[in-house]
């Protein structure tokens, strides 16, 4: 299903030497046509500093998505610029679903840290309420009744998270995100996923969208990875271009040269004088 159709931007005045309107590829999206996002799964790939993962915290910031991170897009110091670009982004709808998220894999250890917070808090109050009832000398069951909401929220936590995402490897702890956080009906917006991925665990991530587009879910991933680049009908814009261009698999740099890597390394490395 297709959640969020397309794309537009309009350069407010004076603002085309502004970061994030002067990345080239961003700016070039000021045009009569929109992005469209046109398919289940839409990936944004290109060089470093292209500007595919800025386009996509702009559109995070406008679809207004909770976010898997150290804290929400309206008061994320480090997606100031996002916000500016999300005023300046027109999106168009299909179906506005309230379900989905944004995940950027740069900020995963500040979601496990925002967890650990949110959990020592509970058990604090916890405990605190424990101490009250004992000093006043209450009912045990007047406690439960009180403790009973907040250990039902710590249970949910613990439930879906354990009782520490940083007791898992990195790679693991993602998928374990993934699998809880991603449900039917979703729009998914992922920044590099793969940065924490074996190619075995990036294959999982790939089954994971693949059975959540069967379930009317929609993606629009920033990535590098060859492999999540290969997911079955998506939609590939190669960010290189400006503006961003469609493109085929076989035509992109990230898969060429790594298949002419891995079929020679030794020329490589020789050209850079290190065989």
């Amino acid at each position: 299903m297709i959640h969020l159709a397309e794309v537009r931007l309009r350069v407010p005045r004076g603002a085309e030497r502004r970061h994030p309107f002067r990345v080239p590829a961003v700016r070039a999206l000021d045009a009569p046509e929109a992005l469209a996002l046109d398919a289940p799964v839409t990936c944004f790939v290109g060089d470093n500093g292209s500007g595919k993962s800025t386009l996509l915290e702009g559109i995070a910031a406008a679809a207004g998505l909770p976010t898997i991170g150290s804290d929400d897009v309206p008061r994320d110091a480090t997606l100031e610029s996002a916000r500016e670009l999300a005023g300046a982004l027109t999106l168009s709808w299909t179906h506005r679903t309230p379900r989905g998220f944004f995940l950027r894999a740069e900020d995963f250890f500040g979601f496990a840290a925002r967890l650990a917070r949110e959990r020592a808090d509970m058990l604090r109050q916890l405990g605190a309420w424990e101490a009250e009832f004992a000093a006043a000398r209450r009912a045990p069951d007047a406690l439960g009744r009180a403790q009973g909401p907040l250990r039902a929220s710590l249970a949910d936590m613990e439930r879906r998270y354990g009782e520490d995402l940083d007791a898992h490897s990195h790679g693991q702890a993602f998928l374990r995100v993934f699998g809880d956080r991603f449900v039917p009906g979703g729009l998914y917006l992922l920044d590099e996923p793969e940065a924490a991925l074996s190619p075995q665990s990036q294959l999982a991530l790939l089954a994971m969208v693949l059975d959540l587009v069967r379930q009317g879910a929609q993606f629009v991933v920033a990535t590098h990875s060859p492999i999540l680049l290969a997911c079955p009908g998506a939609r590939l814009y190669s960010f290189d271009a400006s503006p961003p261009a469609r493109t085929t698999y076989d035509a992109l740099e990230h898969v060429w040269l790594t298949r002419d890597f891995l079929a020679d390394p030794g020329r490589y490395l020789a050209a850079l004088g290190i065989a």
